[in-house]
């Protein structure tokens, strides 16, 4: 564990370095862990990042800020700004977590970044955890685009052909493999006024579409 270096990572000094020494602290290590300040991280990264769009983004409604926040605050997303800043090395983890490779488990790298977040808030006030935030979420936050950000595939899609007055796009299931209780569908998405023709797979019919509708609206928006 590097406090300093960490430190200077996330653009943040703490008046009383303990705090950072402890949600860097998985419970895994001892009793004086994070798990009380990502509770406190976790309402205080909302309020920041919902503040942060706020100001970002002043024509959007109530339910548009709400989707952009949720596609920045959660497991997957903090995971990424976790491994971005190379949280995981500085973490304080207990033998079992050490061997089994915790400090690559997203639960865990999730967590600890709401934790130094709600460790700089109690060091420094809101403030403090906002700069910290603007460090941590400086990619994410760079790049969101509320065209596109929260919503599914088959929706982009839909929309993408609708914004140019094109038919919707036609599914179909064209394969199944595997046994009953652990199927593979293959979904075809067809969109003949562009002569696009994409493959899904899946788990479920749902996820195959999903996915044919991903490489479909990429071939779409190509060029």
């Amino acid at each position: 564990m590097d406090l300093d270096g960490f430190s200077l990572r996330i653009g943040y000094h703490f008046n009383d370095p303990d705090l950072l020494r402890r949600a860097l602290t998985h419970r895994s290590h001892g009793s004086a862990n994070n798990e009380r300040l990502e509770f406190l991280g976790d309402s205080v990264v909302n309020c920041a990042v919902a503040l942060e769009l706020y100001h970002k983004f002043p024509g959007l409604s109530e339910g548009e800020l709400s989707r952009l926040r949720a596609s920045l605050v959660n497991q997957q997303s903090l995971c990424v700004i976790a491994q971005e800043h190379g949280l995981g090395d500085q973490l304080l983890l207990g033998e079992g977590e050490l061997k089994s490779g915790g400090f690559r488990r997203p639960s865990i790298l999730a967590d600890a970044v709401e934790a130094v977040i709600g460790a700089a808030f109690l060091d420094g006030g809101f403030d403090g955890a906002r700069a910290v935030m603007r460090t941590l979420f400086a990619s994410p936050l760079g790049t969101i685009d509320p065209r596109t950000t929260g919503k599914d595939p088959k929706t982009l899609l839909q929309e993408h052909l609708q914004g140019r007055r094109i038919a919707l796009p036609r599914y179909a299931v064209v394969a199944t493999r595997g046994e009953a209780h652990e199927q593979l569908f293959q979904v075809e998405c067809l969109i003949p006024e562009l002569d696009i023709r994409s493959l899904g797979e899946g788990s479920n019919r749902r996820s195959a579409e999903q996915n044919a509708a991903r490489l479909a609206y990429e071939l779409a928006t190509r060029g």
